[in-house]
């Protein structure tokens, strides 16, 4: 069972609230956990585009974007952590720092993602 203090919790939550400031400040070079992601967020706003039909990328909650770009950074470049892993910490993530929403909607974008990727479950 995942604690709390999980130090790989813990630092999703870092990299989350580091892309959710980037938001605000893109003219600043981001912070080295983030970067990675940052270099490749061409590609994934456009996945997550494709994913969230019915919300332009522009209209989705800042929170939930840093959590979706961090999420779907995991699935489909790092590909280190098991899928269900992101996909639960995606929607704990949304649950705690998101609104009411927010978790069922990470949950329909990346089961959408992963669907338009075929990633194995």
């Amino acid at each position: 069972m995942k604690k709390s203090n999980d130090p790989r919790h813990l630092k999703r939550i870092q990299k989350m609230q580091d892309l959710f400031t980037w938001n605000f400040q893109k003219e600043e070079r981001p912070k080295k956990d983030i970067e990675d992601i940052i270099l490749n967020l061409k590609e994934i706003d456009e996945l997550i585009q494709a994913s969230a039909t019915n919300r332009p990328i522009k209209e989705i909650n800042k929170v939930d974007l840093s959590i979706l770009r961090l999420s779907v950074f995991e699935l489909i470049i790092k590909k280190d952590t098991p899928l269900k892993v992101v996909i639960d910490e995606a929607i704990e993530l949304g649950k705690e720092y998101g609104s009411d929403s927010s978790s069922s909607f990470i949950n329909g974008v990346l089961g959408k993602v992963v669907n338009l990727r075929k990633i194995n479950i």
